[in-house]
């Protein structure tokens, strides 16, 4: 954010002087991706956002760039403006928040307040790992000299001629330096301004007969804070000071939270005695919680998968397989802090999701071994035939698997930090999972499980559960499938054509809510609006927000934006006296989902004044609004006639609390309309008439008192009484020239104002708001709770769409909000698709060394995304952003199954002759592991659908629940598939290795689901 003040400047002149002056040198750096700016009366506020596709030095190297463009496009600057803040610190949450405020019963002192909050300040930035400190609420001190208008103007003097005065007597100056053969001195002038009885001394007029006017003489002199307030906090009712902290990046979180709590309870050793320091959020607490459920889900996703294994295999087999969790789970935690991936909730959350599919290389290596020792094989023979055969398809079947992860990987910016670590943890299980196949497991099954002779007497605990009754009623349904394959591979296809079917059906939720007990609402007056005005409004709000018993805790920031305790939370409202925002906390999210709707509707009927929005807490970028329309043009008349109209049409809309457009009306001013020819017969100008009325009645610094650390500046203007009306301005004299030879020859010096020109109130001119050079009118939309923002976008482009609503040539319509952030994500998680899918090409035709059945391996991958789609609408889960990454790794993870069967089918030399027998035996070989891995793998995912919310259910079950559903296509679409390929004679006979294999070998080729 880059902040411009231009005092006294319109918005037409700030924008062309000062915003486009910025906006123009800003176009030569690359790394930029979007500028946005609004220019107000006396201000230009200039917004960058750098592009997602570069790295974290390219960031670093981009500031460098702006900062050097800020500083060319300064020399361009009209005179007066001063150098562009710019602040590149404004997004993240903030990890921990307190305040400062008065004990019960005790008077505050808003100074004392904002001392010892700055105090905390410092004292926090020296904790380690500390990387940003903000003080909210705190009043600045200041010396006031109020002057008497009367007594100044009689004697031909103006407020600058005081500032002036104090300013010459404070001499904090070098005055020189004794620099002798032994030492040096330093010289200086005593007068320091030290206290306030210095300054009433000051003399600021010399009469006739030596009569000296003095400060005292013509103001009150006086100690307080300076009014009106720039910005104010309330925590519960009290007036506070907030205090906001930053950690540092890839810190740990409840490490670093403890070093702050013990910075608290020393810095409340030394707090004076009637202020409090209440904490209001701890990060870590949520963090602990959050992982702390993570990791039982991971708990749960263990007992679930040994069970499987158990039942499936044995206790022997399963013990082989369990053990390879906690190891590939330590040798992939260690992996990915050598990667520099943090142990985080996402991180974690990965290793939940390769849970099911790690133990799958394990199940199909430790299988074969099992039945190659019941067949007579020595234990020897046994590991190496199955490791020398296995190795080539496991190898596919991981690549295939880690390719479906891929684009979450490549997914850059935000969202790619975000989900990108779930895919580099799976990736990293997997190659793990892969490595462990072919050397620690079959090295464990060798050993532990039993040979032929042991194996005849063994009960089910040591070989499974045979599921014969299972087999005798599936065996039947293949001979059928394959006497009539065609019938067979329609009635397969139907549950995939459902899911493509119902996929309209589905709620288009892209980014999903989050469950937590806090929320925030901003509250906004008509622009103009004091600060006190706005504190009253404010006030009105919390009595209604307080009747709600889920509450427990409510912090007010009015003027600017409340601190973040929320990623995505926007920080664009810099001293903005219409503006408070609250921080809220509740007992629950429970409480928080049920109150949120409701205390809407309340608000709007308690608060008619201002414009309320309670905001729940979503997922996903930062957007102002769910639902913005951004109108393109050029007139600013024509672009707010074309907002009011798309505003009302959005009202319209059911679901749709609040609309507003972004060209509103400005502030009401006071315009002096001064007749030229007065002002210049009375000696003045336009610009001295201006600047006797910006330092009379806002001000002007001279001078300053030092305390300790705090420097606290001499403002010289009039009572506040003298300013805080209209009547008050119309009584303004102004010193003429000549004033103080005036007052000595005993004339009146001044020269009232109403007799130069009139003063009437009027709008201002409309904020300019622009958008990569151009301008815009965004009209921004806020809806219920319940309600999602491409649904309600959707009725209000139907709406519009409806209506006489027409666009002058040479204006457009664009789309932002949760919409723009939506597609833009889409466009980058699906821009690496098409390579990824060559890939995945290129390496299931390598397995096969067959065109034909890699194309029958391609058209599961299809089929599993309308199985994945099935899923979610049976369920009734919403299609958001990461059922889609849900359904791009299903399909890597089910078309392992089908590559199972394909790979025994064609090592088989009978079953590649077409031979419907041998095609059976061969898959009913196949059908212990493939439904071991499949129920794993849901098994795996079970504990994310349980754990509820909108976040990760929709992931899970479109994973889970399209590789549950995928057993049909891969026993009722491949098996027939192969037999027609097989029939027409379109296949290689033998097998692919050099010899072929033996009979009870058809389980050689199983590769992991």
């Amino acid at each position: 954010t880059i902040v411009t003040p231009y005092p006294g400047a319109d918005p037409a002149r700030v924008e062309a002087l000062v915003t486009q002056s910025i906006e123009d040198e800003l176009k030569e750096i690359p790394e930029i991706d979007t500028v946005t700016s609004v220019s107000r009366s006396g201000v230009s506020v200039v917004q960058i956002e750098l592009s997602q596709f570069i790295t974290d030095a390219q960031i670093e190297q981009a500031w460098s760039e702006i900062r050097d463009a800020l500083s060319d496009a300064e020399r361009n600057f009209p005179q007066g403006v001063p150098t562009p803040e710019f602040d590149n610190d404004r997004t993240g949450a903030f990890t921990a928040i307190a305040a400062i405020l008065a004990r019960p019963g005790t008077d505050y002192n808003a100074a004392i307040m904002r001392r010892t909050a700055e105090a905390l300040q410092d004292r926090l930035r020296n904790v380690a790992g500390t990387k940003l400190v903000e003080v909210y609420g705190a009043r600045d001190e200041e010396i006031t000299v109020a002057i008497d208008p009367s007594k100044l103007i009689s004697l031909g003097l103006t407020a600058q001629n005081v500032s002036q005065a104090i300013s010459r007597s404070d001499a904090k100056v070098r005055a020189g330096q004794v620099r002798g053969k032994t030492s040096d001195l330093l010289i200086e002038v005593a007068g320091e301004l030290k206290s306030i009885e210095r300054i009433r001394a000051i003399p600021v007029h010399e009469g006739s007969g030596g009569r000296i006017v003095r400060v005292g003489d013509v103001a009150r002199v006086k100690r307080g804070l300076l009014e009106p307030a720039g910005t104010l906090a309330i925590v519960d009712g009290k007036p506070a000071v907030v205090i906001a902290a930053r950690m540092e990046d890839d810190l740990q979180v409840d490490a670093w939270s403890t070093k702050i709590k013990g910075a608290y309870a020393d810095f409340e050793k030394s707090m004076p005695g009637g202020l409090e320091l209440r904490p209001l959020f701890d990060q870590a607490e949520y963090t602990a919680d959050r992982l702390g459920g993570v990791l039982k889900n991971l708990g749960i996703g263990v007992a679930i998968v040994v069970s499987v294994l158990f039942l499936t295999l044995g206790w022997r087999a399963a013990l082989v397989v369990a053990l390879v969790i906690p190891l590939a789970t330590v040798v992939s935690v260690a992996g990915l802090q050598a990667a520099g991936v943090s142990i985080h909730q996402m991180s974690v959350t990965g290793l939940i999701v390769a849970l099911g599919l790690l133990v799958d290389a394990a199940i199909v290596m430790t299988d074969d071994i099992r039945r190659r020792l019941a067949d007579g094989a020595s234990r020897l023979v046994a590991v190496d035939t199955a490791v020398r055969r296995l190795v080539f398809p496991l190898l596919a079947s991981t690549v295939t698997t880690v390719l479906a992860f891929m684009p979450m990987v490549l997914l850059p910016g935000p969202a790619g930090d975000f989900v990108g670590a779930i895919a580099i943890s799976v990736i990293t299980m997997l190659v793990v999972s892969f490595v462990l196949a072919i050397t620690i497991t079959p090295a464990m099954a060798g050993g532990l499980l039993k040979e032929r002779d042991d194996a005849k007497k063994a009960s089910w605990l040591s070989t499974g559960l045979s599921f014969s009754y299972v087999g005798r009623a599936f065996r039947p349904l293949m001979g059928l499938a394959l006497r009539h394959p065609r019938q067979a591979i329609l009635g397969a296809l139907i549950l995939p054509v459902m899911g493509f079917a119902a996929f309209p059906t589905l709620k288009p939720q892209f980014f999903p809510g989050v469950d937590r007990n806090q929320f925030h609402v901003q509250l906004k007056l008509a622009n103009g609006a004091a600060i006190a005005k706005t504190s009253e409004v404010v006030a009105k709000a919390e009595a209604v927000i307080r009747r709600e018993p889920g509450v427990t805790n409510l912090t007010w920031v009015i003027g600017e934006n409340a601190p973040a305790f929320y990623y995505n939370m926007i920080a664009n409202q810099d001293n903005e006296s219409s503006f408070a925002e609250a921080l809220v906390t509740t007992r629950s999210p429970q409480a928080t989902e049920a109150m949120l709707d409701r205390l809407q509707r309340q608000l709007d009927a308690s608060v008619p004044q201002a414009r309320i929005i309670v905001r729940g807490l979503v997922q996903g970028p930062p957007v102002n609004a769910p639902v913005e329309i951004r109108i393109v043009g050029q007139s600013l008349q024509t672009l707010r006639m074309l907002g009011d109209k798309v505003r009302l049409l959005m009202l319209d809309v059911p679901g749709v609390v609040q609309a507003q457009t972004e060209l509103a009306p400005g502030a009401p001013k006071v315009l002096v309309d001064l007749v030229e020819e007065k002002v210049r017969l009375a000696g003045l100008d336009l610009d001295g008439v201006a600047s006797q009325l910006e330092v009379r009645l806002e001000g002007l610094t001279g001078g300053s008192i030092v305390e300790a650390s705090e420097e606290l500046p001499v403002r010289v203007r009039v009572n506040t009484s003298a300013r805080a009306s209209i009547d008050a301005i119309k009584r303004v004299d102004l010193a003429s020239p000549d004033a103080i030879a005036a007052a000595a020859a005993g004339q009146y010096p001044g020269i009232p104002l109403t007799t130069l020109g009139d003063l009437k109130v009027t709008p201002a001119e409309t904020p300019i708001h622009r958008r990569n050079g151009e301008r815009v009118n965004t009209i921004q939309g806020f809806v219920v709770r319940d309600m999602l923002p491409e649904e309600a976008l959707r009725l209000v482009q139907q709406h519009i769409a409806e209506s006489d609503f027409k666009l002058p040539q040479g204006y457009r319509i664009e789309l932002g909000g949760d919409s723009d952030a939506r597609d833009e994500t889409l466009r980058n998680l699906l821009s690496s698709i098409g390579l990824i899918v060559s890939l995945a090409i290129a390496t299931i035709v390598m397995t096969f060394g067959s065109y034909r059945l890699s194309a029958v391996a391609a058209s599961v991958a299809i089929l599993s995304m309308g199985l994945s789609l099935l899923a979610l609408a049976i369920f009734r889960y919403p299609f958001g952003i990461t059922a889609v990454i849900g359904v791009i790794g299903s399909i890597g993870v089910s078309i392992n199954a089908a590559i199972i069967i394909l790979t025994a089918l064609q090592q088989d030399a009978r079953a590649a002759m077409g031979d419907i027998a041998r095609i059976g035996e061969v898959v009913m070989a196949q059908s212990r592991h493939i439904v071991s891995t499949t129920i794993t793998t849901f098994g795996g995912f079970l504990p994310l659908i349980l754990e509820g919310g909108g976040f990760w259910p929709p992931f899970a079950m479109s994973i889970a629940g399209g590789v549950l559903l995928s057993t049909v296509v891969s026993f009722f679409f491949v098996p027939p598939m192969f037999a027609l390929l097989a029939r027409k004679g379109q296949l290689p006979t033998g097998s692919t290795t050099k010899q072929s294999p033996p009979r009870d070998d058809t389980a050689a080729a199983a590769v992991p689901a």
